[in-house]
């Protein structure tokens, strides 16, 4: 396949890179780790006005969308900034009250999902925890057939990454049961797998843009550590990784497009390939940097945190590479 974004999906994705580059998004990310979520919300607030949640909203509930390609490109922006907050689970809620056939539910919530006021974390069958449950208006909590919702949920739990906050949620209301909401629930995931793809391209690039950057700028022994034969040979590994994760996430977000049978597999795929590839760059950056200790105070420790949970939310790879086998 031969794919090439259009020029307004190009300009798009600089819209975005120049407003968060803007936001001072390090700072929000640091006060939505502490539990302040106002200068995050008020960055959401931006992205909304950008129209980056109306995409995931269809147009009769005063979105855009949906437009699963669109998203794909804003949400590795989101990646390449480290914006916190439930953006994959606001997305993929849009999806599923769009698809479980309740009219009053969908009513209710997408107009202020595309218009970014509120924030909906979604809470798929077998996860125990809900992500950022302490900053979302509800959360959608699906177990097997039926799927609930609350706005209830116990301590914040500790997490590789401070600014991925996580609750059990508690009680709830029923929304809906039956086929319908397992249908919804499967597509929903499809979509959660491809977005935290994105995100985590998005944050390899990243990580790598920086520590290239940095190595040219070090030095051992009077020369750029970026001079080193293994020093170039582990950023090229790197730079392969994500250069071949790249098409999958576009592949499965024109899949997704389509509704094609194949968009659950390709979706894994690309998740496995991405989250794999982001991993990776984390671990280039943390090496090169100079290990933990010359990283943990920095800016960069909020992007290297993320990694390994970008990894893992929605499927782990051996979770992810099952679903292309059953395929």
């Amino acid at each position: 396949m031969r794919f090439l974004l259009t020029d307004e999906q190009r300009d798009f994705a600089r819209t975005l890179d120049a407003l968060l580059g803007a936001s001072g998004t390090p700072a929000a990310v640091r006060s939505w780790a502490a539990g302040d979520h106002k200068p995050g919300r008020d960055l959401w607030a931006r992205l909304a006005e950008a129209g980056v949640f109306a995409l995931a909203v269809p147009e009769e509930h005063g979105g855009l969308g949906p437009l699963p390609l669109e998203l794909t490109v804003a949400f590795i922006e989101l990646g390449r900034h480290a914006v916190p907050g439930p953006l994959v689970e606001t997305a993929a809620a849009a999806a599923f009250l769009h698809r479980m056939g309740d009219a009053e539910a969908a009513t209710a919530w997408l107009p202020r999902i595309a218009a970014g006021d509120a924030l909906v974390g979604l809470c798929p069958d077998g996860a125990p925890f809900a992500l950022d449950a302490d900053a979302t208006d509800t959360v959608l909590v699906v177990r097997d057939d039926t799927v609930c919702h609350t706005g209830t949920h116990g301590p914040v739990q500790p997490a590789l990454d401070p600014a991925r906050r996580l609750a059990r949620p508690l009680g709830g209301t029923l929304l809906a049961r039956g086929p319908a909401v397992t249908a919804a629930a499967r597509h929903a995931t499809d979509l959660a797998r491809l977005l935290t793809a994105a995100q985590a391209l998005g944050l390899g690039r990243a990580l790598l843009a920086g520590t290239v950057d940095h190595v040219g700028q070090r030095t051992q022994f009077g020369r750029a550590i970026g001079s080193f034969q293994a020093v170039k040979h582990r950023l090229a590994d790197t730079l392969i990784g994500l250069e071949f994760a790249q098409p999958l996430v576009y592949a499965a977000a024109l899949a997704l497009a389509a509704d094609a049978p194949s968009a659950g597999a390709e979706a894994a795929a690309a998740k496995a390939a991405a989250g794999e590839a982001g991993y990776a760059a984390a671990r280039t950056a943390l090496q090169l940097h100079g290990a933990v200790g010359y990283t943990d105070e920095p800016d960069l420790s909020l992007w290297i945190r993320k990694a390994r949970p970008l990894r893992d939310a929605w499927g782990t790879p051996a979770e992810c590479r099952a679903r292309v086998l059953a395929e």
